[in-house]
């Protein structure tokens, strides 16, 4: 967890530095093209119009509020990931724990983000009706979880045909498997395509862009760092298991 607290700094730095640039843009193509939020004000001798106030500001939304998000979405999945290295290690050949976290990284990349991304790729403001967003929120989690499944079901898969097709057949028979079923997932479910005529195809590509590039940053640091710490407490374990014993409890 402390090591998915690194990683959403990362994503955050990464974030504030290309994703909340498109965001701006898109929050102006949504105030240039839309009508301003008014309320009546009755209280007054002339029934003035008063612009309603931002619940939140942007300045906001764009510092504390991402940060915090990340940084509890980010300790979510670091979680979750040393689980899933958990399972992975010493069961996935003769992977060293650097590789595996590398893999767990990139099947959790993959399998929880990229491929649900393909499907409903992310939209920023004035992309998409407020009233289908539960709708679209829904389908994005269906879409997650047939590819959590079908992830978990090839590696078991992988793992009970490497006895008998060897590792490399394995993998790639259970390769195919899994996306066989996220594009079979992907036809049946609908599209959902609420992208304003006029509004800029430059902006939607680097927001989408953006999005992808924060959850690259994040699972990659979390595979790279969680890697590279659980190698350097292998191999101190493994320098005390070759001490005599006093001079492994000193070293402890």
């Amino acid at each position: 967890m402390l090591v998915g607290v690194m990683a959403a700094a990362l994503a955050f730095a990464f974030a504030s530095t290309v994703g909340e640039p498109q965001i701006d843009g898109a929050i102006a193509f949504e105030n240039a093209h839309a009508p301003a939020h008014v309320h009546t004000d009755t209280t007054g001798p002339e029934h003035a119009d008063v612009a309603e106030p931002e619940p939140v500001s942007r300045t906001v939304q764009s510092t504390i509020g991402l940060g915090v998000a990340l940084l509890l979405y980010g300790t979510a999945i670091g979680g979750v990931f040393a689980m899933m290295f958990a399972f992975c290690h010493g069961r996935v050949g003769t992977l060293q724990p650097r590789a595996t976290a590398l893999l767990v990284g990139g099947l959790g990349f993959i399998a929880t983000f990229l491929v649900p991304f393909v499907k409903y790729p992310a939209n920023p403001p004035a992309v998409g009706e407020p009233d289908t967003i539960g709708r679209r929120t829904a389908l994005y989690f269906i879409m997650m979880g047939v590819s959590l499944l079908a992830a978990v079901g090839s590696v078991l898969v992988a793992r009970s045909l490497a006895p008998r097709l060897g590792n490399w057949n394995a993998v790639l028979v259970a390769a195919g498997a899994y996306v066989a079923v996220v594009a079979l997932a992907g036809l049946l479910l609908p599209a959902v395509n609420e992208i304003p005529a006029d509004f800029p195809a430059t902006l939607l590509w680097r927001f989408r862009l953006a999005s992808a590039g924060v959850q690259l940053v994040l699972w990659g640091a979390l595979g790279l760092l969680f890697g590279a710490l659980t190698n350097r407490a292998e191999q101190q374990r493994a320098v005390r298991q070759a001490m005599p014993d006093g001079l492994a409890r000193t070293a402890t």
